[in-house]
C-alpha cells in the first residue's frame, strides 16, 4: 500500500476535519496523516506521546508505530476516528489490532477484536490465540481459547502450536493442563450434585406419599384408622406411592423388625423418621410414629448429619414446587424405594 493510499483512506474517515497535524510513521517508512485531537481523544497513551517534547525541534510532529504491517496500522488509525472496523478488516487485521489496542489502551477497539477473534478460533490457531489473548490482557479470548483446547486436546496435541508450546512455553502448558483438570472435577461434582439432588427430590416425594396413604389412602393402603372403603385408583405418583405402600404392607406383618433383622423395615423406619423431622403439624397428623419421633428429638436432640438431611430434602422440595409447574408434578423423578443407591443413602444419613 502506497502512501497516498493511506491518506485516502484516513482522509475519507475524516469528513470536515481540518487539515492534519501529525503523521503516523509505519514499518517501511510510511506515513499516515492523522490529527492528534482525535488521537489523543482515543488513547491515553498516545495522549501522552503528544505532550511529551520531541526530542528533535522540527515543526513536523510524528509518531512511530512500529514493528506491525502498515495495513494493520491504517485500520487502526481509521478506528480511533470512526470507532468502526468491518468483518473483513477484523479478518484480515484482528491479531495486530489486538495487539494496538491492549499497547494504545483502546478498550473499544480491545472488545471488537476479542469478539471477532473468538469467531475465528479453530483447533489449529487455538494455542497461538491463546498466547496473544495472555499477553494482551484477554480474559474472555483466553477463556474461550481454553474451553476449546479442553474440549478437543486430542486433536490440538497434534497441531504445531502445542508442539511449539511444549518446547518454548512449558509455563502456558501447564496452566492448560491445570485448566482441563479443573474443568474435569467441575463436571465430577456437577454430576455428583445432581445425583444427591435427585435423591432429595425423590426422598421429597416419598414424603408427600406418606401422607398422601395415611390421610387419603391410595390402591391398596390407606388410613390406618379407617376402615377400606373400596378399591382406589391409582395417585399421580403411583410410581413412587406404589413402592411406599409395598413398604408399609411388609412393615406391617414383618416379624423380623422388632430385633433390628429387616432392612426394608429399617428403610421405612427411617423414612417415618424424615417424615417426622419434615411435619409442622404433629398434632394434626395421622403419619404412625410422627409425634413419637418427635418427643424423642425433644428428649434427646438430633445429630448434625440427619438435620443435613432434612434440611437438604425441605430445600429440595421447596425448590421443586417453585420450578415446575402444577402440571408437571406428574414428571417429577419417580423414587424407586428398592434402588441401591436410594437404600444406601437412607442408611448412611440413618447412621
Amino acid at each position: 500500500m502506497s502512501p497516498n493510499n493511506f491518506a485516502a483512506d484516513t482522509d475519507g474517515l475524516s469528513g470536515e476535519m481540518p487539515e492534519s497535524d501529525i503523521q503516523i510513521i509505519t514499518s517501511g517508512g510510511y506515513r499516515i496523516p492523522s490529527h492528534s485531537t482525535v488521537l489523543a481523544g482515543a488513547s491515553s497513551v498516545l495522549e501522552s506521546i503528544l505532550v511529551r517534547p520531541q526530542k528533535r525541534r522540527s515543526s513536523e510532529k510524528t509518531i512511530r508505530i512500529l514493528g506491525v504491517p502498515c495495513d494493520a496500522v491504517s485500520v487502526f488509525v481509521q478506528f480511533l476516528s470512526s470507532f468502526k472496523c468491518t468483518e473483513e478488516q477484523m479478518e484480515k487485521h484482528g491479531i495486530h489490532l489486538l495487539a494496538l489496542s491492549h499497547v494504545y489502551l483502546v478498550p473499544q477497539l480491545k472488545q471488537k477484536c476479542t469478539k471477532g477473534l473468538a469467531k475465528q478460533l479453530t483447533i489449529e490457531n487455538a494455542v497461538d490465540m491463546l498466547q496473544l489473548s495472555r499477553l494482551c490482557d484477554a480474559p474472555d479470548l483466553y477463556l474461550k481459547c481454553l474451553k476449546l483446547i479442553s474440549t478437543n486436546f486430542k486433536k490440538v496435541e497434534k497441531a504445531e502450536g502445542w508442539k511449539f508450546l511444549q518446547d518454548h512455553d512449558p509455563r502456558l502448558e501447564l496452566e492448560i493442563l491445570q485448566f482441563m483438570d479443573e474443568a474435569d472435577s467441575r463436571k465430577k461434582r456437577t454430576r455428583r450434585h445432581r445425583r444427591e439432588q435427585n435423591l432429595y427430590l425423590q426422598l421429597s416425594e416419598a414424603m408427600d406419599c406418606i401422607e398422601h396413604i395415611c390421610t387419603e389412602g391410595c390402591t391398596s393402603v390407606g388410613p390406618c384408622d379407617e376402615e377400606p372403603c373400596g378399591k382406589k385408583l391409582p395417585c399421580s405418583k403411583f410410581k413412587t406411592c406404589q413402592g411406599v405402600q409395598l413398604l408399609i404392607r411388609h412393615f406391617a406383618t414383618c416379624k423380623r423388625r422388632v430385633n433390628g433383622g429387616c432392612l426394608r423395615c429399617k428403610r421405612m423406619w427411617q423414612l417415618l423418621r424424615l417424615h417426622s423431622s419434615i411435619c409442622d403439624q404433629p398434632d394434626e397428623c395421622r403419619v404412625p410414629l410422627c409425634r413419637q419421633f418427635k418427643m424423642k428429638v425433644q428428649q434427646k436432640g438430633e445429630d448434625g448429619l440427619w438435620k443435613s438431611l432434612v434440611g437438604k430434602v425441605v430445600s429440595a422440595r421447596a425448590l421443586s414446587s417453585l420450578s415446575l409447574p402444577k402440571r408437571k408434578r406428574e414428571e417429577e423423578p419417580k423414587m424407586n424405594l428398592g434402588h441401591h443407591q436410594v437404600r444406601s443413602f437412607l442408611t448412611t444419613q440413618c447412621h
